[in-house]
């Protein structure tokens, strides 16, 4: 492996950066969106040490039967489920109020979270994994995140469309009989059947388990997916503390879409789904919550690549690669929006607040990877599995 030394002025531009966004933060809504911001550095920071994206875990479990990436997620939402449920059902105790991402599951979600998973797939990234890979230094995915923030602009437009369609409740087995303590004893029971199932099917394909990347320096990288899922789980902790709700990603990109296009003229104040959001539209950027954590998150990741000394974008885009990104932002910016969120919104947040949702988007997200992962595959995209080549290295994202 090359000795590739920390690029320390990129890391000393980054942070500046960082705090720079802090203090903006600070200058819009005080100490809470400057801490947003910090806890969004830390995300990014987390995400591209770890490599830990949904992306990548699930499409080698698909193609190779691998499963160090489907145990670690399975750890990272298990673990938030504990903190994120007895934050918000018990918080008020000692003075924290929190609320959960619980949303209505039905016919949107199912079809919006078929279209993310497939478009992540052809993307390269999830929600956040497009973001800590943008910071990281990636120029195709700079165009996936480009089209991610169009596609969800898009859907807001149909947002009518899409909420009239059939759908259940929103409904918490949190607020059920077996209140928080039964919903996060079940959450883990699920969690750890899925991860033993997949840890099976490894074995019985390979023989053996492989377990990611090896604990490496903390500041340069890289983490183990245990380290990784610890540190996301906090940044997940310290989310519901600092703005009393989950992570999330998406709705953070489409009002950035949103901005934009009133900028330019397009009148968002006339579509259903903006009617009432007009004042977070017209709003500087820094003062929304969830941009700021985006805004840190990238910063994060690209301080991370400057200490990993990796940081080195490179030009040489094919034009396959700039058509799967275009059509894999678009169906993640697109679907996110119509299924209440992304792998980090609608997944991590839906489960960890005993959401329905968040289970239902599981199912339909996994089967848009596997379509997602046979088109890959038929493009030329991915190399074909040999006898000689069974396990061919994983793109993070």
């Amino acid at each position: 492996m090359d000795d590739q030394r920390p690029q320390w002025w990129l890391v000393s531009a980054g942070a500046l950066a960082i705090v720079t966004l802090a203090l903006s933060g600070w200058a819009e809504r005080g100490a809470t969106l400057a801490l947003a911001s910090l806890v969004g550095a830390l995300a990014g920071l987390s995400l591209y040490h770890a490599a830990f994206g949904f992306t990548a875990g699930w499409r080698r479990f698909i193609r190779e039967r691998r499963a160090a990436g489907i145990r670690a997620q399975c750890l990272l939402i298990g673990l938030t489920t504990v903190f994120a449920l007895t934050i918000i059902h018990y918080g008020d105790a000692v003075g924290i109020r929190a609320g959960g991402f619980v949303f209505p599951f039905g016919l949107s979600v199912a079809i919006g979270a078929f279209m993310f998973g497939l478009g992540m797939q052809l993307g390269g990234g999830c929600g956040s994994g497009t973001l800590f890979t943008v910071g990281g230094g990636s120029t195709r995915m700079v165009v996936t995140l480009a089209f991610f923030i169009l596609g969800g602009l898009i859907a807001t437009y149909h947002w009518s469309f899409w909420q009239a369609l059939p759908r259940l409740p929103a409904i918490t087995v949190a607020r059920s009989p077996i209140g928080p303590p039964g919903a996060i004893l079940l959450t883990i029971m699920l969690l750890a059947a899925i991860a033993w199932q997949a840890t099976r099917i490894e074995r019985r394909r390979h023989g053996s388990l492989t377990h990611g990347a090896a604990q490496g320096s903390f500041l340069s990288g890289p983490w183990s997916p245990l380290t990784g899922a610890l540190a996301l789980t906090v940044v997940g902790v310290l989310t519901l503390l600092v703005l009393g709700r989950p992570w999330g990603v998406t709705s953070g990109l489409t009002l950035w879409g949103a901005q934009i296009a009133n900028t330019v003229g397009v009148p968002v104040a006339d579509w259903a789904y903006w009617t009432n959001a007009m004042g977070a539209v017209e709003a500087p950027i820094t003062a929304s919550s969830t941009s700021v954590m985006n805004l840190g998150l990238m910063a994060g990741a690209f301080v991370a690549a400057a200490l990993a000394g990796k940081f080195a974008p490179k030009l040489n885009l094919s034009a396959r690669d700039v058509a799967t990104a275009v059509a894999g932002g678009l169906l993640m910016g697109y679907g996110a929006r119509i299924a209440f969120g992304c792998n980090i919104g609608a997944l991590l947040g839906g489960i960890a607040s005993g959401s329905l949702h968040g289970w239902g988007w599981l199912v339909f997200a996994a089967g848009g990877s596997v379509l997602g992962v046979r088109v890959r595959e038929a493009i030329g995209m991915d190399p074909p599995l040999t006898a000689q080549n069974p396990t061919p290295a994983p793109a993070s994202g």
